[in-house]
């Protein structure tokens, strides 16, 4: 099953890895015998539906993620593996299309205003004024 990232990429399903292990959480003795949790993998790097551009931008982005070029998301919230399945499409989907989203604006720099200068300021005092009051008096 391919997945839609967005209407301008579609990864297909032979980009796609899956592994099935044994989940921990609730289910009882079924989690024992079945393999729900879901792993998906997708070669980032060694992909065929990238541009150049979205592929060097999800490098970059989600650089800490991958893994020899590739990004794995695990999925095993669910009792069944078919639902961990989907879990795990979708948590892939999104980060994709959040690291392929152009950024937002740049921040503004801007001078703190009187009125916060002065309250730190005020705020500092106080601290200090606290601080002297919890010292031993002095023997002059």
């Amino acid at each position: 099953m391919d997945l839609e990232v967005s209407p301008a990429l579609t990864i297909p399903a032979s980009e796609l890895g899956w592994r099935f292990s044994r989940s921990s959480g609730p289910g009882g003795q079924h989690v024992n015998t079945t393999d729900s949790r879901a792993e998906l993998s997708w070669n980032v790097a060694g992909s065929a539906v990238l541009t150049e551009d979205q592929r060097q931008m999800l490098l970059t982005r989600l650089g800490p993620r991958l893994v020899a070029g590739v990004i794995t998301v695990a999925a095993s919230e669910q009792r069944s593996q078919l639902r961990n399945r989907e879990t795990a499409l979708a948590k892939l989907s999104d980060l994709v299309a959040e690291g392929l989203a152009p950024a937002g604006p740049r921040r503004r720099a801007t001078k703190p205003t009187r009125g916060s200068n002065r309250r730190r300021l005020a705020a500092k005092e106080q601290r200090s004024a606290t601080k002297r009051q919890r010292q031993r008096p002095s023997a002059e």
